[in-house]
């Protein structure tokens, strides 16, 4: 997680923090001097934090405190499988963090960047961040590629159906969803600096969340971006599984959740 956060500190030309939750002592500051010798990491070029207290909340205050933009953080495997989820404290970071959070499912001492990227494009007050936080990710590889996920809105469809039209009528009112769908987001893209990107448009049918972490499989993505979930959700959302929470349980790869900059509270 070092090795990854230092890459992108780096890359990003950030201030890195390293937070610490627990104990602290001589072993923990040998340990601590330990890891930033390990990566030639001197600790006056660095902020660490000595915190203690319920996990979430310490991290929270830590970050907000210290004006961080990216937390970084280890997903949790499931025990027994091989799929990686948002554990208790995680799902509370995500949904109380005033930063966005990048979530890795298997970091490494070599880190090798995001080449193949999938952004969600519903919607939501998010949605041209990610694409912005996207494109400025790709923009550090080569050959990097954005995947930009749109949803087809399923009512309209059902709507004509019900109106009893033919076939080909149907078929026609779908190629027109589709191509407006398209076109929002060739707007949305428009807005966004993504010269020299390779850049794809997809449009999805069905539950947003599930479909949106099968393209991501199917690309074999090394990072999903999506905009941060409600922080208080919807009455549905607690009768019904939210659209994001498909993504949540079963992590397809590296997951970026971002919130909204407030680039005059933060550098």
């Amino acid at each position: 997680m070092l090795a990854e956060a230092l890459h992108l500190a780096r890359q990003f030309r950030s201030r890195l923090v390293l937070i610490h939750i627990g104990e602290h002592g001589v072993k923990e500051e040998a340990l601590m001097q330990a890891l930033l010798e390990d990566h030639a990491i001197s600790k006056q070029s660095v902020t660490i934090r000595w915190d203690k207290g319920s996990a979430a909340k310490a991290i929270i205050n830590a970050c907000d405190s210290e004006k961080v933009d990216l937390l970084l953080a280890g997903a949790l495997k499931k025990e027994n499988l091989l799929h990686y989820y948002l554990g208790t404290i995680a799902r509370h970071i995500m949904r109380r963090a005033n930063c966005s959070v990048l979530l890795l499912t298997q970091p490494s001492s070599d880190p090798q960047g995001f080449k193949n990227i999938v952004v969600d494009a519903e919607e939501g007050p998010f949605v041209e961040d990610s694409i912005s936080l996207a494109s400025q990710f790709a923009a550090r590889e080569k050959n990097a590629w954005i995947h930009v996920v749109r949803e087809l809105k399923l009512y309209g469809l059902a709507m004509s159906a019900s109106d009893q039209c033919t076939e080909d009528e149907y078929d026609s009112i779908r190629h027109g969803l589709i191509k407006d769908e398209i076109e929002k987001v060739e707007t949305l893209l428009r807005k966004v600096p993504h010269e020299g990107l390779k850049t794809n448009i997809k449009v999805v049918s069905g539950k947003s969340g599930f479909e949106l972490a099968q393209f991501a499989k199917r690309k074999q993505a090394d990072l999903l971006v999506v905009g941060a979930p409600p922080r208080r959700f919807k009455l549905l959302d607690r009768m019904f599984t939210h659209d994001l929470e498909y993504v949540f349980a079963d992590l397809p790869c590296n997951l970026l959740i971002v919130q909204q900059r407030k680039e005059q509270a933060r550098g």
